[in-house]
């Protein structure tokens, strides 16, 4: 071998990988945002200049926030645990979880998915919306309608929530039957029940985790708010809600990928299991108008319609009396305690809309004024969109809408609250603004047991709670004022990056050029928008465009 063989270089028999050595457009809390400097220092101190951002082949930043997440998530079966101890002897189908005294008040425990064990008859198999039972009051005595007929109720959850519910307790009837062979903790039936639908609605909420990361683009870390909100450690285990938030924003991370069959799919999926994530087709059709792409939408809505009937058909057709029972449930609740309406009447001595109602009796006055608000909000919310000089962003409309609904709502209950946590990290880029109506929005939580609580020495007034209730809904608008201001001024918006990217959750709408209908009135139109003028170019052949 030669001198000159032995110094030549090794030629790989493949091609050279591409030099993808840094994610140079990523944004990094530690450089843009105070408080993630300031989190950074607990760390080690913010990224260097010369670090490889998204090389990390472990910890990317996708199972960074999944861990996160499995922290927050531990934290909020904790503060449940208190209300899952066994008490009572005999076998688990016997014994009952411990909630003497009031326990799930003072302990800030309280759990819809406990009572609904027993009260929606799981506890005695009975599959959802075929079963019935009389509402009873304090001393066990049937109670009567306002029109004198028996209240006869059932299953109030839409139907893939049901049927969570359904498949909880079959599991949880599996171990009570398996401990009855061999030898297994002895374990109250409803413990489990709640065990199996809490791991449920973790994996429900590791997955909204990850579809708002794949959402957020270039600012990835934004998501990070969604694993460690406050709100997770009070709301996650309190109901269902988190299937339909994982549904929702599955749906929109399919919108975005530019995949609409699926993302209707996953919208109907989740309007199976609460109807909100309909709320987002309505943002989305204003933006088709807005930018005349109505083909993708049409088959999301279409897809979306069809996955829908085809979770609640079934139920309709043999179940029809049970089936609608969550409509009917809805059109004769009050206001709750949670709503705006509420707080009005704390403050003020004020009786209501309808203050003579019989039991069951539906609030006509109260529905026509929630319904009407909404649709008030619902035209602001087009005006706004329609008029912005930029397209705004599909998370921030969307966002604005479900807002809307929740602020006008007669009904506000404290998990309702996760529908927003990732549509405002979304809409909002501002960590410490997002923070801080988190915190207020989970404190809510602890006036509002203790004003439950029936200790008299030991609960709160009712003024305690609505005061925080009220300072949530300030929050939420605020936040609403924020979002409308940066579609205003679009340069003010972070997600933007000026100008360099446009909507990282538009999917067909994403970069999209604005043509409005010929029918859209000129007060609708966006700020300095002229349709282009046709004029015939100096041969006299075809009219041809001229851009003013």
């Amino acid at each position: 071998m030669t001198e000159t063989d032995q110094r030549s270089p090794t030629i790989s028999p493949r091609p050279l990988a591409a030099d993808l050595r840094s994610v140079g457009n990523r944004d990094c809390p530690s450089h843009t945002d105070s408080l993630g400097a300031a989190l950074a220092d607990v760390i080690g101190g913010p990224v260097g200049r010369h670090a490889l951002i998204g090389r990390a082949r472990l910890l990317t930043p996708v199972r960074v926030m999944f861990l996160i997440a499995l922290v927050f998530l531990a934290l909020g079966w904790s503060t449940k645990a208190a209300c899952l101890q066994t008490t009572g002897t005999g076998t688990a189908d016997q014994r009952v979880a411990n909630w003497e005294n009031q326990r799930a008040y003072y302990e800030l425990c309280y759990s819809d998915t406990v009572p609904l064990y027993g009260a929606e008859l799981l506890s005695q198999g009975k599959f959802p919306y075929k079963s019935s039972w009389i509402e009873t009051d304090s001393s066990g005595a049937p109670q009567l309608r306002y029109d004198g007929k028996p209240a006869v109720r059932y299953m109030e959850y839409p139907v893939l929530t049901g049927v969570y519910q359904y498949v909880a307790m079959a599991v949880a009837k599996t171990y009570t039957a398996v401990s009855k062979l061999v030898a297994l903790p002895v374990i109250a039936e409803v413990v489990v029940f709640f065990d199996v639908a809490a791991f449920g609605l973790a994996l429900a909420w590791l997955a909204t985790v990850w579809a708002t990361a794949g959402l957020a683009g270039r600012r990835i870390w934004d998501a990070a708010l969604v694993a460690a909100s406050p709100l997770v450690i009070f709301q996650i285990f309190t109901n269902f809600d988190a299937l339909a938030t994982a549904f929702a924003m599955g749906g929109l991370l399919a919108w975005a990928r530019r995949k609409p069959v699926l993302a209707g799919v996953l919208i109907g999926l989740g309007a199976a299991a609460k109807l909100y994530p309909l709320l987002f087709l309505g943002p989305m059709l204003v933006l088709g108008i807005r930018t005349g792409r109505l083909g993708a939408l049409a088959r999301t809505a279409g897809v979306a319609l069809a996955t829908w009937l085809a979770v609640n058909l079934p139920v309709l057709l043999l179940f029809p009396r049970g089936w609608s029972e969550f409509f009917r449930l809805n059109t004769r609740r009050g206001d709750d305690m949670d709503s705006l309406y509420n707080v009005v009447k704390s403050f003020t001595g004020w009786r209501g809309f309808d203050p003579k109602l019989g039991f069951w009796e539906p609030p006509t006055t109260l529905n026509t004024v929630v319904a009407v608000s909404f649709v008030i909000c619902c035209a602001a919310i087009t005006c706004v969109a329609f008029t912005a000089p930029q397209r705004p962003r599909v998370a921030q409309l969307v966002f604005l809408a479900v807002a809307a609904f929740l602020l006008t709502n007669k009904v506000w209950s404290p998990q309702f609250s996760l529908w927003l946590v990732p549509l405002a990290v979304l809409a909002v880029p501002h960590r410490r603004v997002l923070l801080a109506w988190m915190t207020i929005d989970a404190v809510v939580w602890v006036p509002r047991m203790y004003f439950l609580y029936g200790n008299p020495n030991r609960s709160l007034p009712e003024q305690f709670f609505t005061a925080t209730v009220l300072l949530r809904d300030i929050a939420v608008v605020v936040l609403c004022a924020l979002v409308v201001r940066q579609i205003y001024r679009p340069d003010e918006d972070l997600v933007r990056w000026g100008g360099r990217v446009d909507d990282p959750v538009g999917g067909p709408f994403d970069r999209a050029p604005d043509a409005p209908p010929d029918w859209l009135p000129a007060t609708l139109r966006p700020g300095g928008f002229r349709r282009p003028a046709l004029r015939r170019s100096e041969t006299g052949a075809q009219p041809t465009s001229v851009a003013r």
